[in-house]
């Protein structure tokens, strides 16, 4: 609630009703990068340039907050019907300094497909761990899949340390190449 950026939803009150927790949040009028890539495939080149950035502003501004948001996926960004882009979903998130965490213990860890090699083995995530998972969404916007698919969540996340993803390049052959 503390956080306080043009790229991240607005807290604006949480509490709890008996058993019930919950939280009053800015209401974007939009859909999630999720649902792009679900409705056009891959995602074009400034498109996805735009929105990274943004996401990249967003997590600086969390980063400096000492907040590590820990699941960073399409389905927790949302583009607003004026353009704007909004991270959402710090509900797992941790304070990067001295590992208090955020959330209640025994939560979920996030998404297996977006998850950080780091915190595929178990290890505590940081700042770099939200930029790899930032990584595995500009890959998605652009291939218009994720880098690594399997059965379950255990072979996703066995493949985030072990495996490489297939270049892009050698998905969408008519990807801008680096001056």
């Amino acid at each position: 609630a503390n956080l306080n950026h043009a790229n991240i939803v607005s807290v604006y009150d949480w509490g709890q009703d008996g058993e019930t927790s919950f939280i009053v949040m800015e209401y974007i009028d939009g859909r999630s990068v999720r649902e792009l890539i679900r409705a056009r495939g891959r995602l074009d080149d400034l498109q996805v340039a735009g929105i990274g950035s943004e996401i990249a502003a967003a997590l600086a501004s969390a980063h400096a907050a000492g907040v590590v948001h820990r699941d960073i996926k399409p389905a927790n960004v949302l583009i607003s019907s004026s353009n704007q882009v909004k991270v959402t979903d710090f509900g797992i998130a941790r304070a990067g300094t001295g590992g208090t965490e955020l959330t209640r213990t025994g939560s979920v860890m996030g998404t297996a497909t977006y998850f950080s090699p780091e915190q595929a083995q178990g290890a505590q995530p940081d700042p770099r761990s939200d930029l790899y998972s930032l990584g595995i969404v500009l890959y998605e916007m652009v291939a218009g899949r994720p880098p690594f698919s399997g059965e379950n969540p255990v072979s996703i996340a066995y493949k985030q340390v072990h495996d490489q993803p297939q270049p892009l390049n050698q998905l969408v052959p008519d990807i801008p190449r680096p001056f």
